[in-house]
């Protein structure tokens, strides 16, 4: 049986270890949906997902797939579409922060395997919305001349990234976003992407799962307010990075 939340100023989620095996790590319904209660869950490892015509739902995956920048794995097409700067319509360059709710509306567009429809439902926009206006929430995004064709957004709190959606519009535009994010994590010390939930396309790229109670110990670690950049945009030409090797 899961938890019900009542909605409140004050967030609390019950012991994580509460949650269900099956369906992938439900732990709570309830609640409310707004910045309080985001930053809350995920310095606990738990997320909201769920679709309009469900209450709010709260996850926490045991194991959870994680992403470490160092064990970001590039293809050999990956790091060549790097090396050149270019997709398949042209030169791109990649920005921070420049267009969070463009990037949001273009994930919504894309449903999780598995799911039919959207999970980022107005309220997701919303809250997000308000996570970024506090420097929490931020977008990654590949551009083409001034054309929007693939990025990513997520939640950074201390020296933790949590992923939470991402798009393309063109072949391998994510995988740049991504690739970019790495490169702005790895030199801003973050030592962990939160991946969520297992996916082929993740593994491929070098995510793998971990137990809850080790990504917990992590959480720990790394969410603590100790970089320049928590609760910060972060400066639109962060990415611009050299590739290393």
């Amino acid at each position: 049986m899961i938890t019900w939340l009542a909605p409140g100023a004050t967030p609390c989620f019950p012991p994580t270890g509460l949650a269900l095996d099956e369906p992938n790590g439900l732990l709570a319904a309830g609640g409310e949906l707004n910045a309080a209660w985001l930053l809350a869950a995920y310095r606990r490892g738990i997320f909201p997902w769920y679709s309009d015509d469900q209450p709010i739902l709260w996850w926490t995956p045991d194991p959870r797939m994680v992403l470490f920048p160092g064990e970001f794995r590039l293809s050999r097409s990956l790091a060549k579409r790097l090396r050149q700067g270019r997709l398949d319509s042209g030169p791109y360059t990649v920005r921070l922060d420049t267009a969070f709710p463009q990037v949001v509306a273009a994930c919504a567009q894309t449903p999780r395997p598995g799911q039919h429809g959207t999970w980022i439902v107005p309220a997701i926009h919303r809250a997000y919305g308000e996570l970024h206006e506090l420097g929490y929430a931020h977008s990654v995004e590949v551009w083409v001349e001034e054309r929007l064709v693939g990025g990513l957004y997520g939640v950074a709190i201390g020296r933790m990234f949590y992923g939470e959606s991402m798009f393309s519009l063109e072949s391998d535009a994510s995988k740049v976003a991504l690739a970019h994010l790495v490169r702005f994590l790895h030199a801003h010390d973050f030592e962990l992407i939160d991946c969520q939930m297992r996916t082929p396309h993740l593994a491929s790229l070098g995510a793998r799962e971990i137990p809850r109670r080790e990504f917990e110990a992590h959480l720990a670690e790394l969410t603590a307010p100790s970089v320049a950049y928590d609760g910060a945009r972060w400066p639109a030409d962060g990415a611009r990075i050299p590739l290393q090797g």
